[in-house]
Formats: C-alpha cells, sequence, structure tokens
C-alpha cells in the first residue's frame, strides 16, 4: 500500500479524504453507539473525568472530525515539492525533493478522534499506516477507522492503506515496534508509561513526546487580566490534554497584585493549587507541593505554583523540571519576552497566549498526529511536511567522477 500511495494523485488522495469526511457524517449514529459502549467500559474502569473527556464523543465532536478531514484536503499536497535545487559546475543538476517515509506506525490511549487524524495525514502525504487505538476506545476507534476504509476503497485506493490492529493484545505492540523491515517510524501518543514503553522497546524510529509539563510564567511586566485569562485557559479548558499547563510560575515581585486574583479565578472553576511555601502564606486554599510535583503531568484540575525570581528564575526552574513541550509568558515586557522566547529549550514558546494553542491545527496545519519534543527530524506539531522526507534527485549528461 505504501507504494501506491507514494505516487498517488492528489485528486485521488483527496477524493479518498472527502469520501471518508462524508462517511463520519453518514455514521454518526453508529459512531456515538460505538463511544458509549467504551464510555460504559471506562467508566467501570473508575477512569478520571479528564480521561473520560478525551474519550468522549458527541454529535459536535463528530462533526469537528468530518470537519478535520475535509480541511486536510485544502492542504497543498507536499509530496513531490522541490525543496532545493543546485546546478554544479560540472553540468550536474541536484534536485531535493520531498517524499514520504513510508510506513508509519501510530500507538494511542484513549483519543478517537486520533484514528481519523492520524489515518488522514498520514494518507495526504503518500504514507501508510498501522494504527494501534488503547483499549478504552476500541469500538469508537473501529467505527471510525470503517469510515476511513470507505473513503479509501471508493477513491480506488489498497483498503491496507489505513490499517487498524484489531486485538487489544499487549503482544501486539511489541510485534510492530519490532517491524523494522516493515515500519518506518512509531509515533506513540499517550501516558507517560505508554510512551516509556515505545522509546525503550522499539526497534523502529520513534517521534513522540514523553510528558507535557507546561509552564504559564507571569512576569514582573505582566497585566493582571491577561495573566487571569490566559493562565485559567492553559489551566482549565481542557485539562486532559499535552497542552494544558500543568505548573504556574508568579514573579516575585507582582505577589501582591496578581497572584489572589489569579489563584482565586482557578479554585473558583475547580482547580486545586498546589503551592511553595510562599504561596501557602498568601493563599489559604493551597496544599503544600512535594517536589515530585513540579516535574507531574496532572492532566487533571491540579497546577503546582511557585514563586520565582524575574523571568531568569522562571526559565531556569523550566530547565529542571520541564519536559520541552510547551511553554509560555505572560509580560507587557518586550524585553523579557525575547529573552523567555529565545532561552526556553522547548518545542513550542508562547508570549501572552495560552498553552492550549500548542495544536497543529492551530497552527495551521490542519490535524496533526501527535507533538514531537525531539530534536531529530521532527519537532513541535507534526502535521503533513513534518511525515515527510526528501531524496536527492541528480540529472547528468554522461558525467564521470575524476
Amino acid at each position: 500500500a505504501s507504494n501506491i500511495l507514494a505516487l498517488a494523485s492528489t485528486e485521488q488522495k483527496n477524493d479518498a479524504l472527502i469520501a471518508a469526511a462524508a462517511a463520519v457524517r453518514s455514521a454518526r449514529d453508529e459512531i456515538l453507539t460505538a463511544n458509549y459502549k467504551d464510555m460504559e467500559i471506562a467508566k467501570g474502569r473508575g477512569l478520571t473525568g479528564a480521561m473520560l473527556d478525551r474519550l468522549l464523543l458527541d454529535e459536535g465532536r463528530i462533526e469537528a472530525i468530518a470537519k478535520s478531514i475535509e480541511d486536510i484536503v485544502t492542504f497543498k499536497n507536499p509530496i513531490g515539492d522541490i525543496l532545493e535545487t543546485v546546478d554544479r559546475p560540472n553540468g550536474l543538476k541536484i534536485s531535493r525533493v520531498r517524499v514520504p517515509l513510508g510506513v508509519i506506525g501510530v500507538i494511542f490511549e484513549s483519543r478517537p478522534n486520533v484514528t481519523a487524524d492520524a489515518g488522514v495525514l498520514c494518507l495526504k502525504s503518500g504514507n501508510a499506516s498501522i494504527l494501534r487505538c488503547g483499549s478504552e476506545s476500541a469500538h469508537s476507534s473501529r467505527a471510525i477507522h470503517a469510515c476511513l476504509t470507505e473513503g479509501i476503497k471508493s477513491a480506488g485506493l489498497p483498503e491496507a492503506s489505513i490499517q487498524l490492529i484489531p486485538t487489544q493484545d499487549r503482544a501486539a505492540v511489541s510485534a510492530l515496534l519490532g517491524l523494522s523491515a516493515y515500519v518506518d517510524i512509531i509515533v506513540p501518543r499517550g501516558g507517560k508509561g505508554l510512551i516509556e514503553r515505545v522509546q525503550n522497546d522499539s526497534c523502529v524510529p520513534v517521534m513522540a513526546h514523553l510528558d507535557g509539563i507546561c509552564h504559564i510564567y507571569i512576569d514582573g511586566d505582566a497585566e493582571l487580566k491577561k495573566a487571569v485569562d490566559i493562565t485559567l485557559n492553559a489551566k482549565m479548558r481542557r485539562t486532559g490534554i499535552c497542552g494544558s499547563a500543568e505548573t504556574l510560575l508568579i514573579d516575585q515581585k507582582i505577589i501582591d497584585s496578581h497572584l489572589l486574583p489569579v489563584l482565586s479565578k482557578l479554585r473558583e472553576n475547580g482547580c486545586e493549587i498546589r503551592g511553595d511555601k510562599k504561596v501557602i502564606e498568601i493563599f489559604a486554599g493551597a496544599i503544600e507541593a512535594s517536589e515530585e510535583d513540579w516535574s507531574t503531568e496532572y492532566l487533571d484540575a491540579i497546577i503546582s505554583v511557585r514563586i520565582v525570581d524575574g523571568v531568569t528564575g522562571a526559565i531556569n526552574h523550566i530547565a529542571q523540571y520541564g519536559s520541552q513541550h510547551t511553554d509560555s509568558i505572560i509580560t507587557e515586557n518586550a524585553i523579557a519576552a525575547e529573552k523567555f522566547l529565545n532561552e526556553v529549550d522547548s518545542a513550542i514558546v508562547i508570549h501572552n497566549a495560552s498553552t492550549q494553542y500548542a495544536d497543529g491545527g492551530e497552527f495551521g496545519m490542519g490535524a496533526e498526529i501527535g507533538i514531537s519534543t525531539g530534536k531529530m527530524h521532527a519537532r513541535g506539531p507534526v502535521g503533513l511536511e513534518q511525515l515527510t522526507s526528501y531524496k536527492y534527485q541528480v540529472r547528468g549528461n554522461g558525467q564521470t567522477r575524476p
């Protein structure tokens, strides 16, 4: 399938995606029924509210899945783009041309929309994909995958272009991770345990992020309303996604003016506050943070709060405890903002906006297959272009090397 997809036309791939989006809308009731089964099983297993939110599908979210598939249709097909051309003095003409990666294995947990996001991004970028969903989303993922398969077949592409591993047996993951002769890259999306296992056991190159320990730093020159609004959104919009802020850092200069309004708003919206000793002294509702809290990805309505000595203190804290995912500074001081943006070594650094913008769709990429915090191949949101490599095409006229 990957060989055929690598040569498939833009029109043929787009036809498959348009048909798949239509199939998702037509199968709305079937998808909702499948998701209800998953939700009931998940509740019985005692999943947290945040994890249940990641699993839940409703009519709005199903429409969003269909719309995200259609959005990918509007994006330029990256395959075949000439990235660079060089004419050598000896007459050789060298072109660097974008090509697919080949076969991509995607291992994910509770978010069933990843079935569509991963499958269609791989397809549009000319890659075959092997998807392995978590047991929590098995029924929902199968229902969505059936729609993708319907679209693929209607466009005359191989049914195996997007495969969904049919078993939830953990041995299937081990088997996939050993297929270095057939699979070109593995992309895991899920909790720390899953990603650690994949990174430790895979014989195939891995593109992933281990933790999403995202920080909001409120600088001494932060506007109060922005500080309150951005922090609340960064933490509470959706607590179970990797771009949710887990630690709040506040400049010691503005403790008196900013600390209580920001923490009070978080608390009003159901967020648990875990603070250092200074925070506990000022904010009665806080409990003492442990050393472990500073490096914990809660994925829940919990935030750790520390007072720091200016932007340098914030940068030092992030360097020690962060996961190189997404970190944001709130300030009206351009010099402090530039220092933060330049010195924080994360895949995404933000000024005066929520960490929840860490998303390929918000970056104009359409859907994303995940966010990479590594420094090899791709970093940040992984969209169409990040799912490609390149090769050199060299055209000569009889040249031999002296």
